[in-house]
C-alpha cells in the first residue's frame, strides 16, 4: 500500500510500534552494560565508561537548546526548555552535568579531566555529534520523537543504581546523585514527549519516520558502547604507524 495513502495507526498502536522498536533495540542489551549490571567491568572499564558518555551528557543540552529554538509553540518551549536547566543546572555545580563530574570523581577520574572531553574516544564523538546533527536537519516532530530512549532510561538507571550498590561498593553510594535524578525526570520527559509526538505524527508516513528516529537514536546509543568496548573491552589490537616525516 502506498504509505501516503495509508491511514495513520491508532493512537495506541502507535505508541506499541514505538516502544517494541525501542525496547529491542536499547542500549541496556549491550555488553558493556550487561557486564555492568553482573558486576564483572574492572575499575579501568567503568572509569573508560564514565569518562566517554560524559560527551554525550554534554550534547544533551545542546540537542534540547536546538529543538527550543525550532519550535513555534511557547508552551512546548517553555516545558522543554526545562530539560536545558536540569543537565546545566540553575547555578554552578548544579545539574545533570555537575552530578556527572561527581560521579567520575566517584570512580577514581579527575573531573576537571574529564570536563575537557580532551580524552573522549573519536568514535564516541562522531556518535554523540550524530545526534545533534540529527535534531538540526531532521523534521521537529522526528527530532522530538528522537528523544523517546527517555521511554526505558526509568529501568534501566534503577538496575543500575541496584548493581552498582550491589557489586561496586568502593563508588561512594552519593556519587551516584544523576542516576537518581534521571529516574522521576525521565519518565516526566518520555510522558511529555510521546504526547507531542502522538499530536503531530498524524500520517503513517510520519509516524514510520518518528519510528526511524527513534532507531536512529538507539543506534547512535549503542555505537558509543562499541566504541568503548573495542578500546577497553577487547584483545589489545596493533597500534598503527607513528608519523614519519617525509624526505627532506
Amino acid at each position: 500500500m502506498n504509505e501516503l495513502a495509508r491511514a495513520p495507526l491508532p493512537k495506541d498502536a502507535f505508541i506499541d510500534w514505538l516502544r517494541r522498536e525501542g525496547a529491542r533495540r536499547y542500549h541496556d542489551h549491550h555488553p558493556v552494560h550487561i557486564r555492568m549490571h553482573e558486576g564483572t567491568l574492572t575499575k579501568e572499564q567503568l572509569q573508560a565508561w564514565v569518562l566517554n558518555r560524559f560527551y554525550y551528557q554534554t550534547r544533551i543540552p545542546v540537542k534540547d537548546a536546538i529543538i527550543v529554538s525550532r519550535s513555534e509553540e511557547a508552551g512546548f518551549s517553555r516545558q522543554w526548555v526545562r530539560r536545558i536547566h536540569d543537565h546545566i543546572g540553575e547555578t554552578d555545580g548544579d545539574g545533570g552535568l555537575a552530578l556527572w563530574l561527581r560521579l567520575a570523581e566517584g570512580v577514581g577520574l579527575d573531573r576537571d579531566r574529564v570536563a575537557t572531553c580532551a580524552d573522549v574516544l573519536p568514535g564516541v564523538r562522531f556518535a554523540c555529534d550524530a545526534y545533534v546533527q540529527l535534531v538540526r536537519e531532521r523534521s521537529f516532530v522526528e527530532a522530538v520523537a528522537s528523544s523517546l530512549t527517555e521511554f526505558f532510561a526509568p529501568d534501566l538507571m534503577s538496575r543500575r543504581i541496584a548493581a552498582w550498590e550491589k557489586h561496586y561498593p568502593w563508588v561512594s553510594p552519593d556519587m551516584l546523585a544523576y542516576f537518581r535524578s534521571r529516574v522521576p525526570r525521565a519518565r516526566r520527559d518520555s510522558e511529555e514527549a510521546i504526547a507531542y509526538v502522538v499530536a503531530h505524527a498524524d500520517t503513517y508516513a510520519m509516524q514510520k519516520k518518528c519510528v526511524q528516529a527513534l532507531i536512529t537514536k538507539t543506534q547512535i546509543l549503542w555505537h558509543l558502547l562499541d566504541c568503548v568496548w573495542l578500546a577497553h573491552f577487547a584483545e589489545p589490537r596493533m597500534a598503527p604507524p607513528e608519523f614519519a616525516e617525509a624526505p627532506p
